[in-house]
C-alpha cells in the first residue's frame, strides 16, 4: 500500500477520444493519503480484496493501450470511501468488511464523512463525468462505457465458480454480445449478474451511463486469474477484440434510456 502526502484522487490514462469508448476502474488501487495512516489496520489487510480490486489496474492499462481508448483509474482505497456507491449508500464508508473491522471508520463524525466526499469521492465522479462528456464530444456520438472490476475467488467461506461475470441493469446493448462472446469459450464459466447484481442505484454505471442513456457494461474478473502480470495481460488480450467489436456496432453509440430495476431514473440529457 502506498501512502503519500500529495494525493491525486484519480489518474487519467489518456488516449484517443474519437473512438467513442472509455474505460473505468473504480477500485484500481489500495492507496491512502498519509494523514489517514493505515486506518487502524495491519498492512496485510491492504493486500486483500477489501482494499481494492486485485489485478484491475494492470488489465485496464493494457486494454487502454490495445483499444486506443482513455481510461480513468481511481487513486484511493475503497476502505477510505467507495467511489462505486451512491453518496447515500450505507456501504459508502464501510465499518465492517468481510470479517475486518475498519477501526478508523467507526465511529465516523459527519464532518469526516463530508471531508472524504469532498476530497475523494466527488473529484472522482467529476472526472468520470468530464471524460464521458469529452469522449461524447470528440466522437460525435454517445460513448460506450466499460468498467473493469475483479472479485475474490472465495467470499465468506463460499467458493465462486465463475471466471468472469458481466454486471448490468436493463440496458443489454453491450452486455448481450459480451456475454455471447465470453460464453463461446468452453473453458470459461461466465456469470450473468454474478457474483453481484448490476442494478445498484447510485453506483458509477448508474450515475454516468444509465442516467445518460449510454451503452455500458461492468466486467468482473476473478482475482486469482489476473493477480500476476501474465494473467492480467492474457485477460486484456481476451477482452480487447470483443470490446472492439462491440464498439463498432451502430446501436452502441445512440443515446437510449432503459431505466433501472432500482426504481425511476432522473435522466440527464
Amino acid at each position: 500500500m502506498k501512502r503519500t502526502a500529495v494525493f491525486p484522487p484519480y489518474e487519467l490514462v489518456d488516449g484517443p477520444r474519437d473512438r467513442g469508448l472509455l474505460l473505468l476502474a473504480d477500485h484500481a488501487r489500495n492507496a491512502l493519503p498519509e494523514e489517514y495512516g493505515d486506518l487502524g489496520l495491519p498492512a496485510a489487510e491492504f493486500e486483500r480484496h477489501i482494499a481494492y480490486d486485485i489485478g484491475v489496474e494492470m488489465v485496464t492499462r493494457a486494454l487502454a493501450t490495445q483499444l486506443h481508448a482513455p481510461a480513468l483509474l481511481c487513486g484511493f482505497s475503497r476502505l477510505l470511501i467507495d467511489p462505486n456507491r451512491g453518496d447515500d449508500d450505507p456501504t459508502l464508508i464501510r465499518q465492517l468488511y468481510d470479517g475486518t473491522v475498519i477501526k478508523a471508520n467507526y465511529p465516523l463524525a459527519p464532518e469526516e464523512r463530508e471531508k472524504r466526499l469532498e476530497r475523494f469521492y466527488r473529484p472522482w465522479h467529476d472526472a468520470v463525468g468530464a471524460l464521458t462528456a469529452s469522449v461524447h464530444a470528440a466522437s460525435g456520438a454517445a460513448p460506450l462505457v466499460v468498467s473493469i472490476h475483479s472479485f475474490t475467488p472465495c467470499m465468506q467461506g463460499v467458493k465462486r465458480p465463475w471466471h468472469v461475470g458481466v454486471l448490468w441493469d436493463l440496458d443489454d446493448r453491450a452486455v448481450a454480445p459480451l456475454l455471447s462472446a465470453l460464453r463461446a469459450d468452453p473453458h470459461l464459466v461466465v456469470g450473468d449478474n454474478e457474483p453481484y447484481d448490476g442494478a445498484l442505484r447510485g453506483d458509477t454505471m448508474y450515475q454516468h451511463a444509465i442516467t445518460r442513456g449510454y451503452a455500458h457494461a461492468l466486467i468482473e474478473i476473478r482475482q486469482d486469474l489476473i493477480a500476476t502480470e501474465q494473467g492480467a495481460l492474457a485477460w486484456a488480450d481476451r477482452l480487447a477484440p470483443i470490446l472492439d467489436d462491440i464498439n463498432r456496432r451502430d446501436d452502441i453509440h445512440r443515446v437510449r434510456f432503459f431505466g433501472s430495476r432500482t426504481g425511476p431514473v432522473a435522466e440527464h440529457r
